[in-house]
């Protein structure tokens, strides 16, 4: 574990003005119109084709790392706005093959399933469409426009279907700047932990355009242990607001937490909801990760001092969802 001490944080918050805050920074941090009137990718266009073939080159001993916790009814979900975690169920089995009443000729016999869940609901991307700014979905549009009971019919999540691969940079800031790995719940990580962090990884002034930035804070780690208690949509440590304009500035494609929520909770102001989110998503049109489970891929760049690596993430392609589950693939 390593120490390191920072300066405050450089933006100030005023805990009793999350509106004028919010404003603010998404007037600072827009990309409304960078791409054109008619993008839907977002930061995903900072990914181009020489990245992804830059990023393929970091493979080197071709070690692989899923980043993607289970999907099963032990999951972290309660509840909460009707998630729920993954039902799994048989449609067949080998008891109705071993008993041959399956119908198929020749002995021939199977197994068949099918899961019913929320999109949202273990490893996932939150789609462009997950999140609106005062009626507004990205690039400015009405969110009435956009999403509606048919689904997000501009920018659902297909639209992501083969763009997140690319370089991947680990920011182990729990092992940086918690006990044993884990930042404490409620920890606000600042612009300052992150480039802390990347001092500490010797990545300085390697973080930037089309980057997939994963953020490791260690709550996972603790829940794995301890058990899931409020980890979905209770405290937890993650970004500070005030690292809006970081996460424009560096030009990063996108970031993923092994947090429920990816921003620091409680949020920063006295009476306010994920307001980093109503910043990156609808006005910067970032796409945002949670729910990774970084912990084998952190203890193995501990190993060998290389946080960097091929990463492919790709969301599967629900038409029209605001988000959906991955299996996210880190290769060393």
């Amino acid at each position: 574990m390593t120490h390191v001490e920072v300066p405050s944080a450089a933006m100030a918050i005023d805990p009793t003005d999350p509106e004028g805050a919010i404003a603010a920074a998404a007037a600072r941090c827009s990309n409304w119109g960078r791409w054109g009137a008619d993008d839907v990718h977002g930061t995903l266009n900072f990914i181009d084709d020489a990245k992804r073939a830059a990023a393929g080159r970091l493979i080197r001993r071709g070690a692989t790392f899923s980043l993607s916790q289970q999907f099963n009814m032990d999951g972290p979900q309660k509840g909460w706005r009707r998630r729920t975690n993954p039902l799994h169920t048989m449609l067949d089995t080998g008891t109705e093959a071993q008993a041959g009443i399956q119908g198929f000729p020749h002995g021939l016999g199977g197994a068949d399933d099918v899961v019913t869940m929320p999109l949202q609901c273990s490893t996932q991307w939150d789609g462009l469409g997950h999140i609106f700014d005062h009626g507004h979905a990205w690039n400015g549009r009405p969110a009435g426009d956009v999403v509606t009971s048919a689904g997000d019919r501009v920018t659902g999540i297909e639209t992501a279907a083969d763009r997140i691969v690319g370089r991947g940079v680990l920011l182990d800031v729990g092992r940086v700047f918690g006990t044993d790995g884990e930042l404490p719940d409620g920890f606000a990580i600042t612009t300052e932990h992150l480039r802390a962090t990347i001092d500490d990884h010797h990545l300085a002034g390697a973080v930037g355009t089309g980057d997939i930035v994963l953020v490791r804070t260690g709550q996972l780690t603790r829940a794995k242990r301890e058990g899931w208690g409020d980890y979905a949509g209770g405290d937890a440590p993650g970004l500070s607001f005030t690292t809006a304009d970081w996460l424009h500035d560096t030009e990063i494609a996108a970031i993923a937490t092994d947090t429920w929520g990816f921003e620091v909770r409680p949020n920063e102001f006295d009476v306010a909801f994920q307001p980093l989110h109503q910043v990156a998503i609808p006005n910067m049109g970032l796409f945002l990760g949670e729910m990774w489970d970084l912990d084998g891929l952190a203890e193995d760049c501990a190993t060998d001092g290389v946080y960097e690596f091929f990463l492919t993430a790709a969301p599967i392609p629900v038409t029209g969802a605001v988000g959906a589950p991955v299996n996210p693939i880190a290769v060393k």
